[in-house]
């Protein structure tokens, strides 16, 4: 898979995938992590359906020692999700599985998170970057062609 590089005012450099906005039917909204710093420790894009229909997918891309990668902090992108969707309490987490998923020559291990809320998927996989990728949907399933639809976002989307 081919990247391109984000370079933030400060903190780690890394790279940002996502589902080019241009290939969404509905709204696309691109927010950043700040860590204490005021570092970039994360980029999340959340992808809206036309009509007020809601949050569809929340893709996160979070580099190596990202507070939201921590123990015991949960996936944020669920969390946003959630929240994002008015709902009060955060489901909870069951199990995960590794999955292995080919991606044109290469395999990708991706897990696949089960919630007690059946609604609510996510799946995340590490890149050879070492940036873990989370993807989150409601009401959605996600399936393996999903990878193939990710690519890089411009750096000058972030103004950069």
């Amino acid at each position: 898979m081919g990247f391109l590089r984000r370079r933030p005012p400060s903190g780690p450099d890394f790279d940002v995938l996502a589902i080019p906005f241009g290939d969404w039917p509905g709204s696309v909204v691109v927010a950043m992590l700040p860590g204490e710093d005021g570092s970039c420790q994360g980029i999340f894009v959340r992808y809206d359906l036309l009509a007020n229909r809601g949050p569809a997918m929340l893709i996160g891309n979070l580099p190596p020692g990202s507070p939201a990668r921590e123990e015991g902090v949960g996936r944020i992108e669920a969390q946003q999700l959630v929240a994002a969707l008015g709902h009060e309490e955060m489901p909870e987490e069951l199990s995960t599985e590794d999955t292995p998923i080919m991606l044109g020559d290469d395999l990708l291990i991706v897990r696949k998170v089960k919630y007690a809320e059946g609604r609510l998927a996510c799946v995340e996989f590490d890149r050879s970057d070492n940036v873990l990728v989370r993807i989150v949907t409601w009401d959605r399933p996600i399936t393996d062609d999903v990878f193939q639809l990710l690519k890089p976002i411009d750096a000058d989307t972030f103004g950069g």
